[in-house]
């Protein structure tokens, strides 16, 4: 009995993390829509590549994953730079570099090195942040860990109206997004 009441604990944080990070997606997307509204952007979640394998009754189905995820949002800045990023939740005081995959972070530096701004937008409880790639990627030389603390990324915290504002820093001195 100990044993299920313990997968049914696991199950459930699963499932509220799962649901908190569909919610911050959601936030990210309306802030795309706000920065499309200012014409200062045009941003899109990247659907997951995915076929459907099998439909079952009342609208249901069984599929698979077909291809390595692209970074969750790809668009285009006001006069014509590329932005790519991955969006990761956590409800706990700190972010693990090892939340993206290897291919997500070869994704990233592919787009880097043509050009792109490239990025993590990161939510940790009530805060969020755009951390640039070049700074997620170097974290380890950076700040001697795997992983970021929010006193560790202040300087990259972003807006938040009831949509998370990934392209306006807190702090202004940040001059954009420099890779």
């Amino acid at each position: 009995m100990k044993k299920n009441d313990e997968q049914l604990k696991t199950q459930a944080r699963n499932m509220m993390s799962n649901a908190q990070g569909h919610l911050f997606e959601e936030l990210i997307k309306t802030g795309c829509v706000i920065y499309s509204s200012q014409e200062r952007a045009e941003i899109n979640k990247v659907p997951e590549p995915f076929r459907v394998t099998k439909k079952l009754a009342n609208g249901q189905f069984t599929g698979r994953f077909t291809a390595a995820a692209q970074p969750d949002f790809s668009g285009t800045l006001k006069g014509g730079t590329a932005i790519h990023f991955e969006a990761k939740y956590t409800n706990t005081d700190q972010i693990k570099r090892s939340v993206l995959t290897d291919e997500q972070m070869e994704s990233l530096e592919h787009h880097r090195k043509l050009g792109a701004v490239t990025g993590v937008c990161v939510g940790i409880k009530d805060n969020f942040y755009f951390i640039p790639w070049n700074i997620w990627r170097d974290m380890k030389a950076i700040y001697g860990r795997q992983y970021l603390k929010t006193e560790d990324i202040e300087q990259y915290r972003v807006k938040f109206n009831g949509a998370v504002m990934f392209l306006d820093y807190v702090s202004e001195r940040m001059d954009g997004h420099g890779q």
